[in-house]
Protein backbone atom coordinates (compact mmCIF):
# COMPACT_ATOMS: atom_id res chain seq x y z
CA UNK A 1 0.00 0.00 0.00
CA UNK A 2 1.48 3.63 -1.27
CA UNK A 3 2.51 5.90 1.86
CA UNK A 4 -0.83 7.69 2.62
CA UNK A 5 -0.17 12.17 3.04
CA UNK A 6 -1.09 13.02 6.32
CA UNK A 7 -3.80 15.44 6.39
CA UNK A 8 -4.90 17.79 9.32
CA UNK A 9 -8.62 18.92 9.18
CA UNK A 10 -7.78 22.73 10.57
CA UNK A 11 -4.82 24.73 10.58
CA UNK A 12 -2.83 26.16 13.49
CA UNK A 13 -3.45 29.43 12.55
CA UNK A 14 -7.41 29.19 13.22
CA UNK A 15 -7.32 28.38 16.84
CA UNK A 16 -9.37 30.98 18.65
CA UNK A 17 -10.45 30.45 21.61
CA UNK A 18 -11.61 32.86 24.62
CA UNK A 19 -10.46 32.71 28.39
CA UNK A 20 -12.84 31.76 30.34
CA UNK A 21 -15.04 34.82 32.08
CA UNK A 22 -15.93 32.70 35.10
CA UNK A 23 -13.96 30.46 36.97
CA UNK A 24 -15.01 28.22 39.60
CA UNK A 25 -18.82 30.12 39.54
CA UNK A 26 -21.18 27.94 41.51
CA UNK A 27 -24.63 27.79 40.71
CA UNK A 28 -24.66 30.07 37.88
CA UNK A 29 -27.00 28.75 35.62
CA UNK A 30 -30.70 30.01 35.67
CA UNK A 31 -31.51 28.13 39.53
CA UNK A 32 -28.78 29.91 41.12
CA UNK A 33 -30.30 28.44 44.72
CA UNK A 34 -27.22 26.66 46.27
CA UNK A 35 -28.20 22.92 47.31
CA UNK A 36 -30.23 23.53 50.82
CA UNK A 37 -30.56 19.65 51.33
CA UNK A 38 -27.30 17.99 52.10
CA UNK A 39 -26.79 14.40 53.66
CA UNK A 40 -25.91 15.08 56.98
CA UNK A 41 -23.71 11.51 57.35
CA UNK A 42 -22.23 12.71 53.63
CA UNK A 43 -21.38 16.10 54.91
CA UNK A 44 -19.30 14.04 57.81
CA UNK A 45 -17.88 11.58 54.70
CA UNK A 46 -16.44 14.89 53.11
CA UNK A 47 -15.21 16.21 56.40
CA UNK A 48 -13.32 13.11 57.80
CA UNK A 49 -12.07 12.71 53.93
CA UNK A 50 -10.84 16.48 53.49
CA UNK A 51 -9.17 16.41 57.10
CA UNK A 52 -7.22 13.05 55.73
CA UNK A 53 -6.04 15.39 52.83
CA UNK A 54 -8.11 13.12 50.23
CA UNK A 55 -9.76 14.76 47.27
CA UNK A 56 -13.22 14.04 46.78
CA UNK A 57 -15.95 15.09 44.12
CA UNK A 58 -18.36 18.00 45.26
CA UNK A 59 -21.90 17.62 46.91
CA UNK A 60 -23.10 21.07 45.24
CA UNK A 61 -23.46 21.64 42.00
CA UNK A 62 -20.66 23.84 40.65
CA UNK A 63 -19.86 25.06 37.06
CA UNK A 64 -17.23 27.10 35.52
CA UNK A 65 -18.61 29.00 32.36
CA UNK A 66 -16.50 30.74 28.82
CA UNK A 67 -17.32 32.08 26.30
CA UNK A 68 -16.10 31.31 22.60
CA UNK A 69 -17.07 31.93 19.27
CA UNK A 70 -16.69 29.06 16.46
CA UNK A 71 -17.39 29.50 12.50
CA UNK A 72 -19.76 27.24 10.68
CA UNK A 73 -20.69 27.33 7.02
CA UNK A 74 -19.53 30.48 7.27
CA UNK A 75 -21.74 31.95 10.42
CA UNK A 76 -19.86 33.29 13.33
CA UNK A 77 -22.01 31.08 16.13
CA UNK A 78 -21.23 32.72 19.92
CA UNK A 79 -21.36 30.28 22.35
CA UNK A 80 -20.89 29.39 25.94
CA UNK A 81 -18.67 26.36 27.15
CA UNK A 82 -20.00 25.39 30.77
CA UNK A 83 -18.07 22.11 32.85
CA UNK A 84 -19.25 21.90 35.91
CA UNK A 85 -21.22 18.20 38.14
CA UNK A 86 -24.68 17.17 38.42
CA UNK A 87 -25.58 16.03 41.84
CA UNK A 88 -27.57 12.84 41.21
CA UNK A 89 -30.35 12.14 44.48
CA UNK A 90 -32.84 9.59 45.32
CA UNK A 91 -36.22 10.29 45.39
CA UNK A 92 -36.39 11.40 48.96
CA UNK A 93 -33.82 14.00 48.07
CA UNK A 94 -30.37 12.02 49.18
CA UNK A 95 -27.00 12.57 46.90
CA UNK A 96 -25.70 9.42 45.62
CA UNK A 97 -23.31 10.84 42.66
CA UNK A 98 -21.65 13.70 41.15
CA UNK A 99 -21.58 13.49 37.09
CA UNK A 100 -19.30 15.52 35.48
CA UNK A 101 -20.42 17.38 32.39
CA UNK A 102 -19.17 19.88 29.65
CA UNK A 103 -22.01 21.81 27.95
CA UNK A 104 -22.13 24.09 24.56
CA UNK A 105 -24.96 26.12 24.60
CA UNK A 106 -25.69 28.52 21.72
CA UNK A 107 -25.61 32.45 23.10
CA UNK A 108 -28.86 34.87 22.68
CA UNK A 109 -31.60 31.56 23.21
CA UNK A 110 -33.69 32.29 26.29
CA UNK A 111 -34.73 29.74 29.05
CA UNK A 112 -37.25 27.00 28.47
CA UNK A 113 -35.38 27.39 24.65
CA UNK A 114 -37.15 24.79 21.92
CA UNK A 115 -33.93 24.57 20.30
CA UNK A 116 -32.55 20.96 20.62
CA UNK A 117 -30.19 19.67 22.88
CA UNK A 118 -28.19 16.50 22.39
CA UNK A 119 -26.06 14.35 25.27
CA UNK A 120 -23.68 12.35 23.95
CA UNK A 121 -21.37 9.53 26.16
CA UNK A 122 -18.86 7.06 25.28
CA UNK A 123 -19.30 3.17 26.32
CA UNK A 124 -16.91 1.10 27.99
CA UNK A 125 -18.46 0.25 29.88
CA UNK A 126 -16.58 2.97 32.57
CA UNK A 127 -15.26 5.32 29.84
CA UNK A 128 -15.12 8.84 30.14
CA UNK A 129 -16.26 11.23 27.41
CA UNK A 130 -13.54 12.70 25.71
CA UNK A 131 -13.02 10.72 22.87
CA UNK A 132 -16.34 12.05 21.59
CA UNK A 133 -15.57 15.74 23.45
CA UNK A 134 -12.15 15.58 21.37
CA UNK A 135 -12.83 13.89 17.98
CA UNK A 136 -15.93 14.84 16.81
CA UNK A 137 -19.36 17.17 16.91
CA UNK A 138 -18.06 19.87 19.96
CA UNK A 139 -17.19 23.48 18.92
CA UNK A 140 -13.03 22.13 19.61
CA UNK A 141 -11.79 18.89 17.85
CA UNK A 142 -8.22 17.72 18.19
CA UNK A 143 -6.34 17.72 14.34
CA UNK A 144 -6.13 14.58 13.03
CA UNK A 145 -5.88 12.62 9.70
CA UNK A 146 -5.13 9.47 8.17
CA UNK A 147 -4.56 6.44 9.92
CA UNK A 148 -1.03 7.07 10.76
CA UNK A 149 0.57 7.33 14.50
CA UNK A 150 -0.41 11.23 16.03
CA UNK A 151 3.30 12.66 17.26
CA UNK A 152 4.11 13.53 20.43
CA UNK A 153 3.30 17.02 22.04
CA UNK A 154 1.97 19.34 21.51
CA UNK A 155 -0.43 18.72 19.77
CA UNK A 156 -3.50 20.69 17.41
CA UNK A 157 -6.51 21.39 18.72
CA UNK A 158 -9.25 24.39 18.15
CA UNK A 159 -11.98 25.20 16.23
CA UNK A 160 -14.27 22.59 14.65
CA UNK A 161 -16.37 23.79 11.61
CA UNK A 162 -18.08 20.21 11.40
CA UNK A 163 -19.62 20.97 15.42
CA UNK A 164 -22.96 20.26 15.70
CA UNK A 165 -23.46 23.41 17.46
CA UNK A 166 -25.55 24.93 14.36
CA UNK A 167 -28.07 22.54 15.13
CA UNK A 168 -28.56 21.73 18.77
CA UNK A 169 -26.88 23.03 21.86
CA UNK A 170 -24.28 19.15 23.51
CA UNK A 171 -23.80 17.81 26.69
CA UNK A 172 -21.25 15.98 27.22
CA UNK A 173 -21.14 13.05 29.96
CA UNK A 174 -18.63 11.22 31.80
CA UNK A 175 -19.61 7.77 33.37
CA UNK A 176 -19.68 7.31 37.45
CA UNK A 177 -16.52 6.70 37.87
CA UNK A 178 -14.81 8.12 35.14
CA UNK A 179 -13.45 11.06 35.06
CA UNK A 180 -14.45 13.63 37.52
CA UNK A 181 -17.72 11.71 37.96
CA UNK A 182 -17.83 9.81 41.32
CA UNK A 183 -20.42 8.09 43.77
CA UNK A 184 -21.14 10.17 46.76
CA UNK A 185 -21.42 9.85 50.33
CA UNK A 186 -22.21 5.77 51.46
CA UNK A 187 -23.54 4.87 47.75
CA UNK A 188 -21.43 2.15 47.02
CA UNK A 189 -19.84 1.51 43.14
CA UNK A 190 -22.16 -1.07 42.80
CA UNK A 191 -24.91 1.06 42.96
CA UNK A 192 -24.00 2.45 39.39
CA UNK A 193 -21.48 -0.26 37.74
CA UNK A 194 -23.84 -2.45 35.67
CA UNK A 195 -26.10 -2.57 32.79
CA UNK A 196 -29.36 -1.42 34.79
CA UNK A 197 -27.82 1.03 37.66
CA UNK A 198 -25.88 2.91 34.97
CA UNK A 199 -28.82 3.37 32.58
CA UNK A 200 -30.82 4.46 35.78
CA UNK A 201 -27.79 7.35 36.93
CA UNK A 202 -27.42 8.58 32.89
CA UNK A 203 -31.43 9.04 33.17
CA UNK A 204 -31.11 11.07 36.48
CA UNK A 205 -28.52 12.87 35.46
CA UNK A 206 -30.44 13.78 32.41
CA UNK A 207 -33.56 14.67 34.05
CA UNK A 208 -31.70 16.65 36.52
CA UNK A 209 -29.55 18.98 33.58
CA UNK A 210 -33.01 19.78 31.34
CA UNK A 211 -34.78 20.64 34.90
CA UNK A 212 -31.78 22.61 36.18
CA UNK A 213 -31.66 24.13 33.03
CA UNK A 214 -35.41 24.16 32.37
CA UNK A 215 -35.14 22.22 29.06
CA UNK A 216 -38.08 20.18 29.07
CA UNK A 217 -39.89 21.47 26.50
CA UNK A 218 -36.28 21.26 24.26
CA UNK A 219 -36.43 18.61 21.31
CA UNK A 220 -33.84 15.72 23.05
CA UNK A 221 -31.61 13.67 20.95
CA UNK A 222 -29.20 10.81 22.52
CA UNK A 223 -25.59 10.30 20.84
CA UNK A 224 -23.70 7.15 21.98
CA UNK A 225 -20.48 5.44 21.37
CA UNK A 226 -19.83 1.86 21.18
CA UNK A 227 -21.06 0.28 24.60
CA UNK A 228 -22.83 3.89 24.90
CA UNK A 229 -25.17 2.36 21.89
CA UNK A 230 -26.46 -0.27 24.47
CA UNK A 231 -26.99 2.21 27.18
CA UNK A 232 -29.04 4.26 25.06
CA UNK A 233 -31.16 1.89 24.01
CA UNK A 234 -32.51 1.12 27.37
CA UNK A 235 -32.06 4.56 28.19
CA UNK A 236 -34.33 5.48 25.49
CA UNK A 237 -37.21 3.74 27.35
CA UNK A 238 -36.48 4.51 30.61
CA UNK A 239 -36.36 8.08 29.58
CA UNK A 240 -39.66 7.63 28.05
CA UNK A 241 -40.95 6.27 31.03
CA UNK A 242 -40.23 9.53 33.24
CA UNK A 243 -41.80 11.58 30.65
CA UNK A 244 -39.06 12.41 28.82
CA UNK A 245 -40.04 11.34 25.36
CA UNK A 246 -36.69 11.50 22.84
CA UNK A 247 -36.80 12.69 19.19
CA UNK A 248 -34.14 10.71 18.26
CA UNK A 249 -31.28 8.26 19.38
CA UNK A 250 -28.03 8.55 17.37
CA UNK A 251 -26.02 5.14 17.54
CA UNK A 252 -22.69 5.19 16.68
CA UNK A 253 -19.93 2.18 16.23
CA UNK A 254 -23.19 -0.37 17.99
CA UNK A 255 -23.26 -3.20 20.08
CA UNK A 256 -26.57 -4.08 20.90
CA UNK A 257 -26.82 -7.30 21.86
CA UNK A 258 -24.05 -8.90 24.02
CA UNK A 259 -25.26 -12.78 23.37
CA UNK A 260 -23.46 -13.39 20.43
CA UNK A 261 -20.34 -12.78 22.15
CA UNK A 262 -20.68 -16.43 23.71
CA UNK A 263 -18.08 -18.91 22.99
CA UNK A 264 -19.66 -21.56 21.28
CA UNK A 265 -21.74 -19.03 19.68
CA UNK A 266 -21.60 -19.01 15.43
CA UNK A 267 -22.95 -16.02 15.22
CA UNK A 268 -20.07 -13.58 15.88
CA UNK A 269 -18.32 -14.59 12.55
CA UNK A 270 -20.74 -13.98 10.22
CA UNK A 271 -20.95 -10.77 12.14
CA UNK A 272 -16.98 -10.29 10.98
CA UNK A 273 -17.04 -11.61 7.77
CA UNK A 274 -18.12 -8.14 6.23
CA UNK A 275 -15.75 -5.70 8.37
CA UNK A 276 -12.94 -8.62 7.36
CA UNK A 277 -13.70 -8.58 3.36
CA UNK A 278 -13.46 -4.31 4.09
CA UNK A 279 -9.98 -4.95 5.81
CA UNK A 280 -8.66 -7.00 3.16
CA UNK A 281 -9.93 -4.63 0.35
CA UNK A 282 -8.35 -1.64 1.79
CA UNK A 283 -5.06 -3.38 2.27
CA UNK A 284 -5.07 -4.70 -1.18
CA UNK A 285 -5.29 -8.48 -0.32
CA UNK A 286 -7.92 -9.28 -2.41
CA UNK A 287 -7.61 -11.18 -6.41
CA UNK A 288 -10.36 -9.44 -8.71
CA UNK A 289 -10.10 -6.16 -6.22
CA UNK A 290 -13.37 -4.34 -6.76
CA UNK A 291 -13.15 -0.38 -7.25
CA UNK A 292 -15.01 0.15 -3.93
CA UNK A 293 -15.23 -1.34 -0.96
CA UNK A 294 -19.18 -1.24 -0.69
CA UNK A 295 -18.94 -3.72 -3.40
CA UNK A 296 -16.99 -6.11 -1.41
CA UNK A 297 -19.04 -5.71 1.49
CA UNK A 298 -22.33 -6.69 -0.27
CA UNK A 299 -20.82 -9.80 -1.62
CA UNK A 300 -19.88 -10.69 1.81
CA UNK A 301 -23.16 -9.92 3.59
CA UNK A 302 -24.31 -12.27 1.30
CA UNK A 303 -22.14 -15.00 1.33
CA UNK A 304 -22.54 -14.46 5.01
CA UNK A 305 -26.29 -15.03 5.26
CA UNK A 306 -26.47 -17.76 2.94
CA UNK A 307 -23.77 -20.55 2.34
CA UNK A 308 -21.48 -19.39 5.39
CA UNK A 309 -24.18 -19.92 7.90
CA UNK A 310 -25.31 -22.49 6.63
CA UNK A 311 -21.99 -24.52 6.68
CA UNK A 312 -21.28 -23.17 10.35
CA UNK A 313 -24.81 -24.39 11.18
CA UNK A 314 -23.61 -27.73 10.36
CA UNK A 315 -21.14 -27.71 12.61
CA UNK A 316 -18.41 -30.99 12.71
CA UNK A 317 -20.86 -32.96 10.18
CA UNK A 318 -19.63 -30.19 7.21
CA UNK A 319 -18.51 -32.80 4.14
CA UNK A 320 -14.80 -32.33 3.44
CA UNK A 321 -15.76 -31.09 -0.14
CA UNK A 322 -18.27 -28.14 1.53
CA UNK A 323 -15.37 -27.21 4.24
CA UNK A 324 -12.83 -26.60 1.02
CA UNK A 325 -15.31 -25.06 -1.16
CA UNK A 326 -16.75 -22.33 1.77
CA UNK A 327 -12.78 -21.81 2.51
CA UNK A 328 -12.28 -21.13 -1.00
CA UNK A 329 -14.90 -18.22 -0.90
CA UNK A 330 -13.66 -17.53 2.25
CA UNK A 331 -10.53 -16.65 0.99
CA UNK A 332 -11.25 -14.95 -2.08
CA UNK A 333 -13.27 -12.36 0.44
CA UNK A 334 -10.79 -11.88 3.47
CA UNK A 335 -6.95 -12.61 1.68
CA UNK A 336 -6.34 -15.46 4.13
CA UNK A 337 -5.35 -18.82 3.06
CA UNK A 338 -7.85 -21.58 2.43
CA UNK A 339 -5.34 -24.15 4.09
CA UNK A 340 -5.80 -21.51 6.93
CA UNK A 341 -9.19 -21.05 7.23
CA UNK A 342 -9.64 -24.80 7.18
CA UNK A 343 -7.55 -25.24 10.06
CA UNK A 344 -9.56 -22.61 11.57
CA UNK A 345 -12.59 -25.15 11.08
CA UNK A 346 -13.73 -22.26 9.41
CA UNK A 347 -14.11 -20.06 12.16
CA UNK A 348 -11.56 -17.54 12.23
CA UNK A 349 -11.42 -15.74 15.51
CA UNK A 350 -10.48 -11.86 15.21
CA UNK A 351 -7.31 -11.60 16.84
CA UNK A 352 -6.25 -14.43 14.64
CA UNK A 353 -7.13 -12.32 11.73
CA UNK A 354 -5.43 -8.91 12.97
CA UNK A 355 -2.48 -11.02 12.67
CA UNK A 356 -2.81 -13.16 9.55
CA UNK A 357 -3.86 -10.61 7.40
CA UNK A 358 -0.48 -8.98 6.71
CA UNK A 359 2.22 -11.50 8.67
CA UNK A 360 4.10 -11.71 5.05
CA UNK A 361 4.59 -8.13 5.92
CA UNK A 362 5.59 -8.69 9.74
CA UNK A 363 2.60 -6.23 10.32
CA UNK A 364 -0.90 -6.55 12.62
CA UNK A 365 -3.72 -4.79 11.53
CA UNK A 366 -5.56 -2.60 14.39
CA UNK A 367 -8.88 -3.75 15.85
CA UNK A 368 -10.61 0.05 16.79
CA UNK A 369 -9.72 0.52 12.98
CA UNK A 370 -8.19 -1.89 11.16
CA UNK A 371 -6.60 0.81 8.60
CA UNK A 372 -3.90 1.19 11.12
CA UNK A 373 -1.24 -1.10 11.26
CA UNK A 374 2.28 -1.65 13.69
CA UNK A 375 4.95 -4.71 14.12
CA UNK A 376 4.89 -7.00 16.82
CA UNK A 377 7.36 -8.64 18.95
CA UNK A 378 7.44 -11.37 16.77
CA UNK A 379 6.15 -12.14 13.58
CA UNK A 380 4.96 -15.71 14.18
CA UNK A 381 2.52 -14.79 16.65
CA UNK A 382 -1.11 -15.82 17.58
CA UNK A 383 -2.13 -12.54 17.88
CA UNK A 384 -0.96 -8.86 18.37
CA UNK A 385 0.47 -7.18 21.18
CA UNK A 386 -1.77 -4.45 21.24
CA UNK A 387 -4.43 -2.70 19.19
CA UNK A 388 -2.33 -0.26 16.79
CA UNK A 389 -5.18 1.82 15.82
CA UNK A 390 -5.20 2.67 19.89
CA UNK A 391 -1.56 3.18 20.19
CA UNK A 392 -1.31 5.60 17.13
CA UNK A 393 -3.95 8.00 18.85
CA UNK A 394 -4.56 7.73 22.83
CA UNK A 395 -1.98 9.96 24.17
CA UNK A 396 -2.83 12.61 21.94
CA UNK A 397 -6.55 12.54 22.92
CA UNK A 398 -6.28 12.11 26.81
CA UNK A 399 -3.24 14.91 26.50
CA UNK A 400 -4.92 18.02 24.47
CA UNK A 401 -8.45 16.87 26.63
CA UNK A 402 -6.43 17.70 30.00
CA UNK A 403 -5.17 21.00 28.41
CA UNK A 404 -8.25 22.34 26.96
CA UNK A 405 -10.18 21.55 29.93
CA UNK A 406 -7.70 23.31 32.40
CA UNK A 407 -6.17 26.20 30.49
CA UNK A 408 -9.22 26.98 27.87
CA UNK A 409 -12.14 25.72 29.66
CA UNK A 410 -10.85 27.00 33.58
CA UNK A 411 -11.87 23.93 35.39
CA UNK A 412 -9.54 22.01 37.74
CA UNK A 413 -9.88 19.61 40.67
CA UNK A 414 -7.56 17.30 43.19
CA UNK A 415 -9.43 14.59 41.70
CA UNK A 416 -7.59 12.46 39.66
CA UNK A 417 -8.89 12.17 36.28
CA UNK A 418 -10.08 8.55 35.87
CA UNK A 419 -9.60 7.54 32.14
CA UNK A 420 -11.60 4.65 32.96
CA UNK A 421 -13.72 3.55 36.20
CA UNK A 422 -12.20 -0.17 35.48
CA UNK A 423 -9.45 1.94 37.17
CA UNK A 424 -11.07 1.95 40.44
CA UNK A 425 -10.07 -1.07 43.18
CA UNK A 426 -12.64 -4.18 43.22
CA UNK A 427 -14.34 -2.80 39.34
CA UNK A 428 -17.28 -5.13 38.58
CA UNK A 429 -19.73 -5.04 35.65
CA UNK A 430 -22.81 -6.47 36.54
CA UNK A 431 -24.09 -7.47 33.15
CA UNK A 432 -27.89 -7.98 34.46
CA UNK A 433 -30.72 -6.45 32.72
CA UNK A 434 -34.49 -5.88 32.80
CA UNK A 435 -35.35 -5.47 29.24
CA UNK A 436 -38.55 -3.86 28.51
CA UNK A 437 -41.73 -6.16 28.86
CA UNK A 438 -39.34 -9.26 30.14
CA UNK A 439 -40.18 -11.67 33.04
CA UNK A 440 -36.67 -12.02 34.07
CA UNK A 441 -33.12 -10.56 34.18
CA UNK A 442 -31.35 -11.36 30.94
CA UNK A 443 -27.73 -12.14 31.69
CA UNK A 444 -25.90 -11.37 28.17
CA UNK A 445 -28.05 -7.82 27.86
CA UNK A 446 -30.30 -6.90 24.25
CA UNK A 447 -31.06 -3.30 24.60
CA UNK A 448 -32.23 -3.63 20.89
CA UNK A 449 -35.62 -5.23 22.65
CA UNK A 450 -35.75 -1.66 24.92
CA UNK A 451 -35.50 0.08 22.00
CA UNK A 452 -37.80 -1.36 19.86
CA UNK A 453 -40.42 -0.81 22.68
CA UNK A 454 -39.89 2.67 22.85
CA UNK A 455 -39.94 2.94 19.20
CA UNK A 456 -43.47 1.17 19.32
CA UNK A 457 -44.41 3.60 22.37
CA UNK A 458 -43.45 6.63 20.37
CA UNK A 459 -44.15 6.54 16.76
CA UNK A 460 -42.03 9.68 16.51
CA UNK A 461 -38.85 8.45 17.61
CA UNK A 462 -35.63 8.20 14.90
CA UNK A 463 -33.19 6.05 15.24
CA UNK A 464 -29.74 6.78 12.90
CA UNK A 465 -27.44 4.33 12.99
CA UNK A 466 -23.65 4.97 11.86
CA UNK A 467 -21.17 3.12 10.86
CA UNK A 468 -17.49 2.29 10.16
CA UNK A 469 -16.65 0.18 7.61
CA UNK A 470 -13.00 -0.69 9.47
CA UNK A 471 -14.70 -1.51 12.77
CA UNK A 472 -13.31 -4.52 14.21
CA UNK A 473 -14.28 -3.69 17.83
CA UNK A 474 -18.37 -3.72 16.87
CA UNK A 475 -18.67 -4.62 13.14
CA UNK A 476 -21.57 -3.04 11.23
CA UNK A 477 -23.11 -6.62 10.13
CA UNK A 478 -23.36 -7.39 14.14
CA UNK A 479 -25.43 -3.57 14.32
CA UNK A 480 -27.17 -5.13 11.05
CA UNK A 481 -28.25 -7.90 12.54
CA UNK A 482 -29.58 -6.80 15.79
CA UNK A 483 -31.52 -3.75 14.95
CA UNK A 484 -32.67 -6.22 12.13
CA UNK A 485 -34.60 -8.23 14.46
CA UNK A 486 -36.03 -5.67 16.58
CA UNK A 487 -39.71 -6.92 15.32
CA UNK A 488 -40.37 -3.43 14.19
CA UNK A 489 -44.03 -2.82 11.90
CA UNK A 490 -42.94 -1.24 8.28
CA UNK A 491 -44.30 2.16 10.17
CA UNK A 492 -41.49 2.41 12.79
CA UNK A 493 -39.19 0.37 10.10
CA UNK A 494 -39.31 3.77 8.29
CA UNK A 495 -37.55 5.12 11.08
CA UNK A 496 -34.83 3.50 11.28
CA UNK A 497 -31.50 4.45 8.98
CA UNK A 498 -27.83 3.08 8.53
CA UNK A 499 -25.00 5.33 7.16
CA UNK A 500 -21.58 4.13 6.83
CA UNK A 501 -18.46 5.59 6.49
CA UNK A 502 -14.44 4.91 5.57
CA UNK A 503 -13.71 4.97 9.19
CA UNK A 504 -13.19 2.43 11.71
CA UNK A 505 -14.88 2.42 15.39
CA UNK A 506 -13.74 6.09 16.19
CA UNK A 507 -15.26 6.76 12.20
CA UNK A 508 -14.54 10.55 12.73
CA UNK A 509 -10.90 10.58 13.41
CA UNK A 510 -11.12 10.21 9.75
CA UNK A 511 -11.77 14.10 8.77
CA UNK A 512 -13.66 13.14 5.51
CA UNK A 513 -16.05 10.99 7.38
CA UNK A 514 -16.41 13.65 10.11
CA UNK A 515 -17.82 15.97 7.07
CA UNK A 516 -20.12 13.62 5.97
CA UNK A 517 -21.63 12.35 9.39
CA UNK A 518 -22.28 15.66 10.39
CA UNK A 519 -24.22 16.40 7.32
CA UNK A 520 -26.03 13.09 7.53
CA UNK A 521 -26.68 13.85 11.85
CA UNK A 522 -27.53 17.39 10.67
CA UNK A 523 -30.64 16.04 7.92
CA UNK A 524 -31.69 13.59 11.07
CA UNK A 525 -32.35 16.11 13.49
CA UNK A 526 -33.94 18.16 11.06
CA UNK A 527 -36.14 15.64 10.45
CA UNK A 528 -36.84 14.48 14.08
CA UNK A 529 -37.44 18.08 14.97
CA UNK A 530 -39.68 18.63 11.81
Amino acid sequence: MAKLTRAFLLPIATLSLAAPVAVFAQDSAPDKKPVESVDKQHREDVNASAAQGWASAPVEEREVSSRHSVSVGGRNLAYTATAGTLTLRTLEGKPTASMFYVAYTLDGKPAGTRRPVTFLYNGGPGSPSFWLHMGSFAPVRLETGDPVTIGPPPYRYGPNPQTLLDKTDLVFLDAIGAGYSRPLGDAKPQDFYGVDQDVNAFATAIQRYITRYERWNSPKFVLGESYGTLRSGALAYEMQQRGMALNGVILLSSIMNYGYRQPGLDQVYINYLPSYAATAWYHNKLPDRPADVASVVERARQFALGPYASALAKGQSISPEERRAVAEQLSALTGLSTDFIIRANLRVDLYRFQKELLRDQRLSVGRFDSRYTGPDSDAAGEGPDSDKSSDAISGAFIASFRDYLGRELGYRSDMPYRLSARDAEGWTWNWQHKAAGGNWPQNNPNTAVDLAAAMRENPYLKVLSLNGYYDMATPFFGTENDLGHMMLEPREQQNLVFRYYHGGHMTYVNPEALAEQKADIAAFIDSAVR
